[in-house]
């Protein structure tokens, strides 16, 4: 485990000096594009959400959870449920 940590922290330092290589106003010019990107895939995602809500056809369907020992008990039942049954196949 410390030795996957080590190699984050390589790469980490690594990309931290390249970084602070870069001139200042090419720094800027990268934060600028960054800050874009993330505003312009906001938008789209907060878009996105307010289509799907606004559609009157889209409904949810609330069933019953089951977790998977219920498929157990399920199946289990089932199967002596088929073995016990008097009528012949």
């Amino acid at each position: 485990m410390k030795k996957i940590r080590d190699q984050i922290e390589h790469h980490i330092l690594c990309a931290d000096r390249k970084w602070k290589a870069l001139p200042a106003k090419r720094q800027r010019l990268f934060t600028k594009l960054f800050l874009a990107g993330y505003a312009i895939l906001t938008v789209l995602v907060l878009g996105s959400i307010c289509i799907s809500t606004g559609n009157k056809t889209n409904t949810m369907s609330i069933s019953h959870i089951t977790t998977i020992s219920d498929h157990a008990v399920v199946k289990t039942r089932m199967n002596n449920d088929v073995e016990s049954s008097p009528i012949k196949k």
